[in-house]
């Protein structure tokens, strides 16, 4: 792989060996539509670390040998590259990046990433908006990044949006991340100029210790997409800028609450289509609507039926992704049997009290937060939802097994 930036593009050509067809972090087959997409917004004089691995955060799934970057980039870099893939990367012939003072949230508005921003109430937000590239059709023209946008201006936090057309060098299954990571491209190009020396991501337990949506499906404390000490979390440390997850110990429910009942809650928006509100009929909308009404203990209101494709994936047997709130809100939300979940019910024998450990923090995902950050998440914790019992600890590191 040849990775070339040019003002705020980044254009790449693939070597020999290199594939049409490859593989994300979590095993996902992603297929490459074009080989350019375009970070603006973002200072083209910033350490060349962080240009490589911004573009490493695209190109990754296809590259399989080599990667020769148009800048020299720092040993440190090199070494990660290699220890975690396997690839060579150069020229080697820069010092490493300094790591910066401060931590931005990597902020998209959802309940999960502003649970991570009230843990962090000075911390400054980076926002990624999607744009259209100039070659590929939009097959997803739903998506309303400009609402998303508009919302997260009206925070009144210290804002910095990154438009971006990197989701379309994916061609199939769809417009998206080539690598989960692809998301923090921008926030890496502007960390010499807010001086990051950390990014703070919305993923919780479920995706940093329960496998994930695609990723496992059991306990994975070494999880090589969000643990720090994993490939990923190596590599951005390498460039001095370290993956922190202020909420990677609790659960949605948990990060709803938080957020509902923050500062940020009138701006708080998971479904990626409505345009005044939450559209109320695809399965994001239908699933934050399982846990909002389970957190709030009131009834199901979903206009979404059975028979819907969008309802299908939590209602099949198990095991699934996101399973562990299924059961969260089968225990708590009245009148379930009622809903469309009620065939669901058959394949859970849960209560409040089993899972009364997704109201707690799980204690481990404090300790993988960088030193200089760790003591506010842990007050914070203390004071607004606790530690676990070593029998909820136990419930948690058996998960899937």
């Amino acid at each position: 792989m040849r990775v070339t930036w040019s003002g705020t593009g980044l254009t790449f050509r693939l070597d020999a060996e290199d594939e049409i067809t490859g593989k994300a972090s979590d095993e996902h087959p992603v297929k490459l539509a074009t080989n350019s997409c375009s970070i603006g917004g973002v200072p083209d004089d910033a350490h060349p670390d962080l240009f490589a691995v911004a573009a490493w955060t695209v190109v990754a799934p296809w590259t399989r040998k080599r990667i020769t970057f148009d800048r020299a980039i720092s040993a440190q870099v090199a070494e990660a590259l290699h220890a975690g893939w396997g690839i060579e990367a150069g020229p080697v012939g820069v010092e490493p990046r300094q790591t910066g003072a401060r931590l931005a949230i990597s902020y998209s508005g959802g309940a999960d990433s502003v649970a991570a921003a009230t843990i962090y109430p000075e911390a400054p937000f980076v926002h990624f908006r999607r744009v259209p590239h100039p070659r590929v059709p939009n097959r997803w023209s739903h998506y309303r990044a400009d609402v998303l946008a508009k919302l997260a201006a009206k925070t009144g936090r210290e804002l910095s949006t990154v438009d971006s057309d990197l989701e379309f060098t994916l061609a199939e299954p769809r417009p998206g991340y080539p690598e989960h990571h692809a998301v923090a491209a921008g926030a890496l190009l502007l960390a010499d100029q807010l001086d990051l020396g950390g990014l703070g991501f919305g993923y919780e337990l479920g995706s940093r210790w329960l496998g994930g949506d695609r990723y496992l499906l059991r306990y994975t404390p070494d999880n090589p997409m969000w643990s720090p000490h994993g490939k990923w979390g190596r590599l951005f440390a390498a460039a001095g800028v370290h993956i922190v997850l202020p909420v990677g110990g609790v659960s949605e429910a948990t990060t709803m609450r938080l957020a509902l009942g923050s500062d940020l809650k009138d701006y708080v928006r998971w479904c990626l289509r409505g345009t005044d509100g939450p559209c109320r009929t695809c399965g994001k909308c239908l699933y934050k609507e399982l846990i909002q009404a389970a957190v709030e203990r009131r009834p199901l209101d979903t206009p979404v039926t059975a028979d819907r494709p969008v309802a299908r994936k939590w209602l099949r047997k198990p095991p699934y992704g996101g399973m562990e709130m299924i059961q969260y809100g089968l225990a708590r939300v009245p009148g379930i049997e009622n809903t469309l979940f009620a065939g669901t019910l058959d394949y859970f024998d849960v209560t409040e009290e089993s899972t009364s450990w997704l109201d707690r923090c799980y204690p481990r995902a404090l300790e993988e937060i960088p030193a200089q950050w760790r003591g506010e998440a842990t007050a914070f914790v203390g004071e607004h939802v606790g530690l676990m019992t070593q029998e909820q600890v136990r419930q948690v590191e058996t998960w899937g097994s």
